[in-house]
């Protein structure tokens, strides 16, 4: 039994381990650390080929974003462009609307006119309310002042040939329209429409910025000049000069002057300029609609930004762009947001006339 001991604690005795000699030749042996030497080499290109694949993977999806987004912004623009032309037509067919039912009133009140008595005073009293419904409704529709006044002077110069004192309480009324109105500041409606629709007109004919190209400079303009006055020198003067002069123009032709104190004008895609000319125009069209209602708000506002657009997209070199953006500074600067007053009073006054004539009947 003492030996099975002694065999345990003989088994239990632990190894010696192996001598630090022995490992330490390991490591210095030259192929063992060629070998660790390669897989360090191989892991770092790894990890660095997988960095270089991430950023390429990161750069390919934020073009493809950046390329989604300009696609629905293009989208979106076309579809805008959509959206305000469809309200266009809108209002158009409810101007259109209006101009129908004041053309259907005037053709009742050329019925009623025909429907009258022969009496001088009833064919009188047609006219003059004819004449001031035709003016109230210029004054609602279009804010034509002018001619409102006109036909305000015709009725009261047609009353004045009439001498019928009846008629001389109806004239004090028009007397006091007619002063009213003449006292409206002056609005050129229709010269202002007229110049906004050639700057429509305009639109297409205006060279984008992206579309410039460097103009000739004056010692090129004078090169004509100079080739004559060497024609007429002597033949080897002539030749030395226009070998200088040719290697002169080579040496111009190499230097470029590009200014660099402003922003490079906004690049756009060849189908973009379209897209850019119909909105602009969509722009001064709700411009021009504007103005027949009188919206002062509305009115600067698209031609403001019509502005900005021509300043930014179009190039400023050009004369043609200086003309459309002088003519829009200028109808900018105009005040259209004028009261105009109404012919409510000489429309009541016709009436009451009117009815005072019948009753007696």
């Amino acid at each position: 039994m003492a030996a099975t001991v002694n065999e345990a604690l003989d088994s239990a005795t632990p190894q010696q381990p192996a001598s630090p000699g022995h490992a330490a030749s390991s490591w210095r042996n030259p192929w063992v650390l060629l070998v660790a030497l390669a897989f360090g080499l191989a892991a770092w290109q790894w990890l660095e080929t997988r960095l270089k694949l991430a950023e390429t993977q990161q750069e390919l999806a934020r073009r493809l974003v950046e390329g989604e987004a300009v696609m629905v912004e293009s989208r979106a623009l076309a579809r805008q462009s959509q959206e305000q032309l469809s309200a266009l037509l809108v209002r158009l067919g409810a101007l259109e609307a209006k101009i129908g039912e004041s053309q259907s009133q005037q053709a009742m009140l050329e019925e009623l006119y025909q429907g009258l008595a022969r009496g001088r005073d009833e064919w009188v009293l047609a006219e003059i309310e004819q004449g001031v419904t035709l003016a109230a409704q210029q004054l609602q529709l279009a804010g034509n002042v002018q001619g409102a006044v006109l036909a305000l002077q015709t009725a009261d110069a047609r009353l004045a040939g009439s001498s019928r004192p009846q008629f001389i309480s109806l004239r004090k009324v028009l007397v006091r329209d007619l002063d009213r109105l003449r006292a409206v500041p002056q609005v050129d409606m229709v010269g202002m429409n007229l110049r906004l629709e050639s700057v429509i007109n305009a639109v297409d004919g205006l060279p984008l910025a992206v579309e410039a190209r460097p103009r000739l400079n004056e010692a090129t303009a004078s090169a004509v000049p100079a080739a004559d006055a060497v024609a007429n020198s002597p033949l080897g003067l002539e030749f030395w000069r226009r070998l200088g002069s040719d290697f002169w123009d080579e040496v111009k032709g190499l230097i470029r002057i590009q200014r660099f104190d402003r922003d490079e004008p906004a690049l756009l895609a060849p189908g973009q300029a379209f897209f850019l000319r119909e909105n602009l125009k969509l722009r001064l069209l709700n411009a021009r609609l504007a103005l027949l209602a009188r919206e002062q708000w509305t009115f600067r506002n698209e031609l403001k930004h019509a502005q900005a657009w021509l300043d930014r997209y179009f190039d400023s070199r050009e004369p043609s762009l200086h003309t459309v953006q002088g003519a829009l500074k200028q109808l900018a600067s105009t005040d259209i947001s004028i009261e105009v007053p109404t012919l409510n009073e000489s429309l009541a006054a016709i009436k009451t006339f009117k009815l005072g004539k019948e009753q007696p009947r």
